[in-house]
């Protein structure tokens, strides 16, 4: 019989569309640990960045990553990324690190040497990860998988808004190429394209606020949690 606490959820989507704000608010219902994966694809990101590294050519990278230690630790019950000893949250999550992103998480040894990393958190069940190939790759054989979306005109203003929050000065327009550009690197990218599970729950929260969004997840949360005790 398996524990009532102990199954992975899978959660996958394109860029902006809430699928953090769902996994974070679904483990804290559930008493799980979040893994943000986006965020150690960030981490590294930045640290090409401000190495200068050019991650085009393989070697370089090779070496990059061999520089790199990713750990989360937990503030105030949020789990931080950290990159070798430093929390990085805010300089993650600047547009500088998202216009690299995508390319930076297209490359084959980046996605490799997190890919391990990102299972192995995973061993004991009980998480929520989020991220672009959780469901199809990470975890293929998850007990809950879901695919969230929203229309690009959604997502596009609610980074914006974000962005604009915290002091960044930027265009609707810009942010809407940027996810544009964004979602076609993360779903044709020969390595772990961004796809939906075939069987993923799929979630289109265009019209749905946070509350919504998380009572209908943890409908289907529960529903898994009650076959699983049963079987």
């Amino acid at each position: 019989m398996q524990d009532l606490n102990k199954i992975v959820i899978a959660i996958d989507g394109h860029s902006s569309c809430g699928k953090s704000t769902l996994a974070k608010d679904l483990a804290k219902e559930l008493g799980y640990i979040y893994i943000d994966t986006g965020a150690m694809y960030r981490a590294i990101t930045l640290f090409f960045l401000d190495k200068e590294i050019d991650y085009s050519r393989p070697e370089f990278c090779n070496v990059a990553l061999k520089q790199i230690e990713i750990s989360f630790k937990n503030v105030g019950g949020e789990n931080l990324v950290c990159l070798n000893g430093e929390i990085v949250e805010d300089q993650i999550r600047t547009s500088r690190v998202a216009n690299d992103v995508s390319e930076v998480a297209a490359l084959a040894s980046v996605r490799d040497f997190l890919k391990l990393q990102q299972q192995q958190m995973g061993k004991d069940k009980g998480i929520v990860m989020d991220g672009r190939d959780i469901g199809s790759v990470i975890f293929p054989h998850a007990e809950l998988k879901f695919f969230v979306t929203a229309s690009l005109s959604v997502r596009a203003r609610r980074r914006f808004d974000e962005l604009i929050g915290k002091g960044s000065e930027v265009s609707l327009t810009d942010v809407s190429k940027n996810l544009k550009k964004r979602d076609t690197i993360d779903s044709t990218r020969a390595v772990a394209p961004l796809i939906k599970a075939e069987d993923a729950v799929e979630i289109d929260n265009s019209n749905l606020n946070k509350e919504e969004q998380l009572e209908l997840a943890l409908g289907f949360a529960k529903s898994r949690l009650k076959h699983a005790i049963t079987i």
